[in-house]
C-alpha cells in the first residue's frame, strides 16, 4: 500500500470510529469534515445538503472555511457543480475562472485554488454533497476520488443514524410516558382494591354477619 492510500485508510478508520460514537450528530459531521481535509492536505472542507425543495445546498458543516465564505449566498444546486448532483465526483482546477462555480470571485478572496467534490447518497437518492478546497492548483488523483466519496458515504450514513436516533429517542420518550401512565393507573388499582369500609374496619363483626 502507498503512502497516499495508507493515510486515506487510516483517516477513514477514524471517520468511522467518530460516526459510531454516541457524539453529538452536528458533532459527529464536524469531526468528518476537519478529518477529510487534514487527510486530503486541503485548505478546507464543507458538507452541504440538499433543501427539501431541492433548489439550494445548505452549508451543514465546514472546516477551514471563514464564516464570510459559509454565509456568502445561497448556493443554488443548477449553478454551483451541479455536476455533482448528477452522481458522479467533479474536480475544479481553477475556481476563480470555472463557470461551474457560482462565486468564483468569493472562492478567490477567500484564497481557493482548486475543489474535488463528490455527491452524498442515502439509499440510491443524492441528498448532498462534499467537498474540498485547496489554496493552490491541483490535479486530483483517482485515490483522492474514492477517498472523498467514501467519506460522503459516512456522512450519508451519519446523517441516516442521526435520523435514526432521534426516531427511537422519540419512540422511547413515548414508551416511558405510557409506562409512568400504566404504573400510576396501576397503583390507583391498587390503592382502590386494599381500600376498606372505615365502619367495617372498626366493627369486625359486622363483616362476619355480612358474609
Amino acid at each position: 500500500m502507498n503512502p497516499i492510500a495508507e493515510r486515506y485508510y487510516e483517516e477513514l478508520y477514524e471517520a468511522a470510529a467518530i460516526l459510531n460514537s454516541a457524539r453529538d450528530p452536528q458533532e459527529v459531521l464536524h469531526a468528518l469534515v476537519a478529518s477529510v481535509a487534514k487527510a486530503m492536505g486541503a485548505k478546507g472542507c464543507s458538507l452541504l445538503l440538499l433543501s427539501p425543495e431541492r433548489k439550494e445546498l445548505w452549508h451543514t458543516a465546514s472546516h477551514g472555511l471563514s464564516a464570510a465564505y459559509v454565509r456568502k449566498g445561497p448556493a443554488w444546486a443548477d449553478r454551483s457543480i451541479s455536476e455533482s448532483l448528477e452522481g458522479k465526483p467533479v474536480s475544479i482546477l481553477d475556481a476563480a475562472r470555472d463557470p461551474r462555480i457560482q462565486y468564483g470571485e468569493e472562492a478567490r478572496k477567500e484564497g481557493i485554488v482548486s475543489i474535488l467534490s463528490a455527491p452524498m447518497m442515502l439509499r440510491e437518492e443524492i441528498i448532498g454533497v462534499i467537498r474540498v478546497y485547496t489554496a493552490e492548483p491541483r490535479q486530483f488523483g483517482k485515490e483522492d476520488v474514492d477517498f472523498l466519496e467514501a467519506a460522503a458515504h459516512l456522512g450519508a450514513i451519519a446523517l441516516e443514524n442521526a435520523r435514526l436516533y432521534e426516531a427511537v429517542k422519540k419512540d422511547y420518550e413515548s414508551f416511558r410516558q405510557e409506562m409512568r401512565e400504566w404504573r400510576a393507573a396501576l397503583g390507583r388499582e391498587w390503592v382502590a382494591e386494599k381500600s376498606v369500609d372505615p365502619s367495617e374496619e372498626e366493627n369486625p363483626e359486622a363483616r362476619l354477619d355480612a358474609a
